[in-house]
């Protein structure tokens, strides 16, 4: 087994106000039991689904109209008072091909507009208006009965999410703006939801696609990263944002623009800094800290956590990531200081400039002076808040300047840092030892090495450190590792008791989630499992709806050359095992769906392929059953139940001969 691929490691504006609401216009709460199952309602009361076909049957009652809710509970449209709802009226609506029927109230103002746009007897919109003008919609944008995008309208908004499983939560935002980004994250801060914060924060490809410089990226992929592993923690132990806590406004400088060409970036970049969202809570007003906004095509995005003092009260500036506030940044004592921290930051962005063109032979000396200038930024800085953000910075650019081979002094520089810069934060201190004992590990990798004994040493530092580290969010990712080991070593047992440790012990994190998929792929065997999601082309998939045929589950990505060589190997089979209706579902785990787009086209991979963003590290297909390497391949029989949950490319064709006879 030892030819899989383990995962790569990764180093004030105006307000925008929400619209009035009268007493009779409220939010409502939606029932899912509407959505899929809206013909089944409409044939008894004798309504829509007649009418489509083309019947006289009587148009769906006023009351059950009004009766029908969104999806999204924070969507604001009109309530009618009860004595009202029988002086409303229903009409037909037949034209251009569109049919359904629309809800207008006593005075002639729209309430309620529901539609089939595609002929096929279903409702596939269902639009919600707000004094006359639509503020909200359900959209069921692939036919199946079941709502997969939600948009706010009008004077409600601009956000368009998109809910890939259909379940009802949104699952990503194609369209949010600055200002909805901010009560978005008070809203989840109050909810204590890491879900409806994890779809704020850029995903690596998106970090990608903004064409920064190298060190800018992986500096920003490392916070957003810690970004979503912390936020839960975060947001259960602050005191100050309630249950009944509300956004009240946006506030932020003007947005900046970082032009191509700085520090190696490709392209002009939008960027809000210091971005507040003010709210309130029980008739008191608080400030929560947003941070930076990045533009990625209609939405912005955060690259970190949230921050909020204890009372609420109002917070420093801190140095931005990407423009350093002057005499504002309340982490400076004095302008000299400004001056001087701004010269620091100068500096430090000609280097990366440099870095860009450099030839080998003087990456060593480059990164070398990067880590002093920023050791000297840790020591000018007079907020603990900055001093951790350069501290942070520190540890993840030589960490992977040392990972690359870029610059070997780097190691000893790294494995200091813990003690020399976080010391009073065990948080920290964890986070420069783990990312230490990581860059050790890629650097005794050499042709000539001993890998058993690389090996070992990397499993017993890592059981070391689980140890002095124990609620931390690296030892989470220390004991997947050691569990990773324990499946290669055959012994699943001891890997699931590290699974479930991990699983129990740190509920709503990215390593939480990976260690319950992992438990549930080793537990597997003998049962009936379920995926859905959605393929590259944008396909709803169910696994379900291949009962009937046998299946093989294959994770792969393009950087991953073993699962090339299985997918030569995949196809044999399906020619082979036609009559048996063997049936591949592949699953892409790279980190930018353009690579796999690519690669699907140039090979013409006949079968479906899955995708969601997060590549291996963290999207959800990975994370359903713990794929921590390539490739991974799982053997399902006809009847749904899982045969084999780690199946060798060399043991297959025995495997199906088996199951098939």
């Amino acid at each position: 087994m030892m030819d899989r691929f383990p995962r790569q490691p990764t180093a004030a504006d105006p307000q925008i106000p929400s619209p009035p609401l009268r007493q009779d216009r409220i939010p409502g709460a939606a029932p899912r039991r509407w959505l899929g199952r809206w013909l089944g309602r409409c044939l008894a009361t004798g309504g829509l689904a007649t009418m489509l076909a083309g019947t006289a049957a009587a148009t769906p009652s006023a009351s059950d109209a009004l009766s029908l809710k969104p999806l999204q509970r924070d969507a604001v449209y009109e309530l009618v008072p009860s004595e009202l709802i029988a002086k409303c009226t229903v009409t037909d609506i037949d034209s251009d091909g569109v049919s359904g029927w629309e809800v207008t109230g006593p005075d002639g103002t729209v309430l309620r507009r529901f539609l089939d746009t595609n002929s096929d007897k279903r409702i596939d919109v269902w639009s919600y208006f707000n004094f006359g003008v639509e503020a909200y919609r359900d959209i069921d944008a692939d036919f199946n009965g079941k709502a997969d995008q939600y948009r706010w309208l009008g004077n409600t908004g601009t956000r368009w999410g998109i809910d890939r499983d259909e379940d009802g939560q949104i699952d990503s935002w194609k369209r949010i703006s600055a200002e909805e980004v901010s009560a978005e994250v008070v809203a989840a801060v109050r909810d204590a939801d890491p879900r409806r914060f994890a779809r704020l924060l850029a995903t690596p490809s998106e970090i990608r696609s903004l064409g920064l410089g190298e060190a800018k990226t992986v500096e920003i992929e490392a916070k957003a990263k810690r970004a979503a592993s912390e936020f839960a923690t975060i947001a259960k132990q602050q005191q100050a944002i309630g249950q009944t806590a509300e956004w009240i406004q946006f506030a932020a400088p003007a947005p900046g623009l970082v032009p191509a060409g700085t520090a190696g970036s490709s392209q002009d970049v939008v960027v809000y800094e210091n971005v507040v969202a003010m709210y309130e809570n029980e008739g008191k007003s608080g400030q929560l800290m947003v941070g930076t906004l990045v533009q990625v095509d209609d939405r912005w995005r955060m690259v970190g956590l949230p921050n909020i003092d204890s009372d609420g009260s109002a917070l420093t500036q801190s140095a931005g990531l990407f423009f350093t506030p002057g005499a504002a940044n309340g982490g400076s004592s004095s302008p000299i200081a400004d001056a001087g921290l701004q010269t620091l930051v100068t500096q430090l962005e000609s280097i990366d400039e440099k870095l860009q063109s450099a030839a080998e032979s003087a990456l060593p000396q480059l990164h070398s002076q990067r880590a002093d200038l920023l050791e000297k930024l840790i020591a000018a800085s007079g907020s603990v808040e900055d001093r951790t953000t350069w501290t942070r910075q520190l540890i993840d650019t030589v960490s992977v300047a040392v990972q690359s081979r870029q610059y070997p002094d780097g190691l000893e520089r790294l494995k200091a840092a813990a003690g020399k810069y976080a010391r009073q934060n065990r948080a920290l201190a964890a986070y420069a030892d783990y990312q230490a004992i990581q860059a050790e590990y890629v650097v005794r990798q050499t042709p000539d090495a001993d890998f058993e004994e690389v090996q070992e040493w990397y499993l017993t530092t890592l059981a070391d450190f689980v140890d002095a580290h124990p609620r931390t969010e690296q030892s989470a990712q220390a004991m997947l590792q050691l569990a990773l080991s324990k499946e290669f070593e055959e012994n699943e047992e001891e890997a699931l008791v590290l699974y479930k440790r991990v699983r129990d012990g740190f509920k709503d994190s990215d390593p939480g989630a990976k260690a319950a998929g992992a438990v549930n792929r080793l537990e597997s065997v003998g049962r009936k499992i379920e995926l859905a999601g959605k393929s590259i082309d944008g396909k709803t998939f169910q696994l379900s709806s291949l009962r009937g045929r046998p299946v093989i589950v294959h994770y792969w990505a393009t950087w991953c050359e073993p699962c090339k060589q299985d997918m030569k190997l995949l196809n044999r089979l399906q020619a082979r095992y036609k009559q048996a209706g063997l049936t591949l579902i592949g699953i892409n785990v790279d980190a930018l769906r353009s690579d796999a787009e690519k690669y699907i086209q140039e090979t013409r991979l006949p079968w479906t392929q899955l995708f969601e963003e997060g590549g291996l590290e963290s999207s959800r297909l990975a994370q359903a059953f713990g794929v921590q390497t390539l490739p991974t391949m799982m053997l399902i029989d006809k009847n749904g139940v899982v045969v084999r949950h780690n199946v060798r490319s060399d043991e297959l064709d025995a495997e199906l001969d088996k199951m098939l006879k």
